[in-house]
């Protein structure tokens, strides 16, 4: 069947899988294999020279993966995917995919703690540079590159900071320059499609709204088919050099006849085959069916945490609210563009009496979990202080968005009634 439909609730219950051709089965399987039957030898000889796609060995390409991919490549409006381990993964080989020991990139300081660190410390011993600038300059960037800059790095909506970070700004400073823009929009799918504003790579953390059940680990790299990656031949020396790994391959080269997806193939056939770093089948299988409810279930988180930051705004012992829906300014501008069916399901408050009162509101919470998950269908709730972001110094901490006394909110799709009485009595607590 073919497609036609932009409406992701469509293309999240349709795209990419229609049924089994084997069994006729709607679901998609689960297909626990590692290795799959070669035709023949010629058939076997043209998988592994890339003269022709398909299965040769789970670490690279799974049939269910398959299927996760091209409904998420097709939501977003990019030419394909892949499907790694985790978020972190995803994070990692997205940049490994282009930086080489030398190299540097250029990252937003509104990050997830986790990949702060990846970028501060482990790209670093690889010889990777982070160059971390402030998004609310987008110029930043442009005057933070120089030869060796191979790519530009941001979220969406950044976890814990919340601010919208200006996409399209950043995008249009790179491509010029050939460095593209991969934007992890891990916090807010369905509400934003980065590939519209120019970026070039969508990551995900698909452990969280995707998968939405809090049952499995996973990512995703979609690959947007739509930068040049021949403007400027030089500034990207990973996709037009020979690769030693395929017998002097240039991948830019290689893979155009396949289409406009050069990037995403070697990031499979060099990156993920050579670290292992795969998703399993079973939950590729979860997300699929995390997938097929996305769009409800984002647009309950979206109500439900706006009542929430209407509550907490006028509750006497909140100091502040973080959450997009009360941007103003500049913040609401950027809101106002990338964020266009709701402002999403995180929020975060100041509350008075610093650490030791998050610490009491916390541990006040009965129907909140205490978890370090976000995008659950439950409601979540942490101090990123003293965990998610405590391996960074105090100065990365207010650099990224985490003070002292900021609770971290993950709003779930539970009647709001029940959610407001537990922040309620938490607070009293507090």
């Amino acid at each position: 069947m073919t497609l036609s439909s932009k409406n992701p609730e469509t293309i999240v219950l349709h795209a990419g899988h229609r049924a089994d051709p084997t069994t006729g089965a709607v679901a998609v399987p689960i297909y626990q294999t590692t290795s799959y039957q070669f035709q023949n030898t010629e058939h076997a000889s043209n998988l592994f020279a890339l003269k022709e796609l398909g299965n040769i060995y789970t670490r690279i390409m799974n049939p269910t993966c398959d299927a996760l991919e091209q409904r998420v490549a097709a939501l977003e409006g990019g030419a394909a995917a892949l499907a790694v381990a985790s978020g972190q993964a995803a994070s990692a080989m997205a940049i490994q995919n282009l930086a080489r020991a030398g190299d540097n990139i250029v990252s937003s300081t509104d990050l997830y703690g986790g990949t702060w660190n990846l970028f501060a410390n482990t790209l670093k011993d690889q010889g990777i540079e982070v160059r971390f600038v402030d998004p609310e300059d987008p110029e930043a960037f442009a005057r933070a590159t120089d030869d060796r800059t191979r790519a530009y790095y941001a979220e969406t909506l950044p976890n814990p900071k919340l601010s919208v970070f200006p996409i399209r700004e950043v995008a249009e400073i790179g491509r010029p320059l050939g460095i593209p823009l991969i934007v992890d929009n891990t916090a807010a799918p369905i509400l934003c499609r980065p590939f519209d504003h120019g970026a070039a790579v969508i990551v995900y953390s698909t452990t969280k709204y995707i998968g939405g059940h809090g049952t499995s680990i996973g990512g995703l790299i979609v690959d947007g088919g739509n930068f040049d990656w021949d403007a400027v031949p030089a500034r990207q020396p990973a996709l037009h050099t020979p690769d030693p790994s395929y017998h002097g391959a240039v991948w830019v080269d290689a893979v155009r006849p396949l289409g406009p997806i050069a990037y995403v193939l070697k990031a499979r056939v060099t990156l993920l085959r050579d670290t292992g770093a795969a998703m399993s089948p079973f939950n590729a299988f979860q997300f699929i069916q995390g997938l097929e409810t996305l769009p409800l279930r984002i647009r309950a988180h979206c109500e439900n945490a706006a009542r929430v930051a209407d509550y907490l705004q006028a509750h006497p012992k909140v100091e502040r609210v973080i959450f997009p829906g009360l941007a103003k300014g500049k913040a609401k501008e950027r809101v106002d563009t990338y964020l266009n069916r709701g402002f999403g399901g995180l929020l975060g408050f100041e509350i008075k009496g610093g650490k030791d009162a998050g610490a009491s509101f916390i541990n006040g919470l009965e129907l909140f979990y205490h978890v370090a998950n976000i995008g659950d269908a439950r409601s979540l709730a942490i101090h990123p202080a003293t965990t998610t972001h405590s391996q960074l110094t105090a100065e990365e901490q207010i650099a990224s968005g985490v003070s002292d006394s900021y609770v971290r909110l993950s709003i779930g799709i539970e009647h709001i009634d029940d959610i407001l009485a537990d922040l309620e009595q938490a607070l009293a607590k507090a």
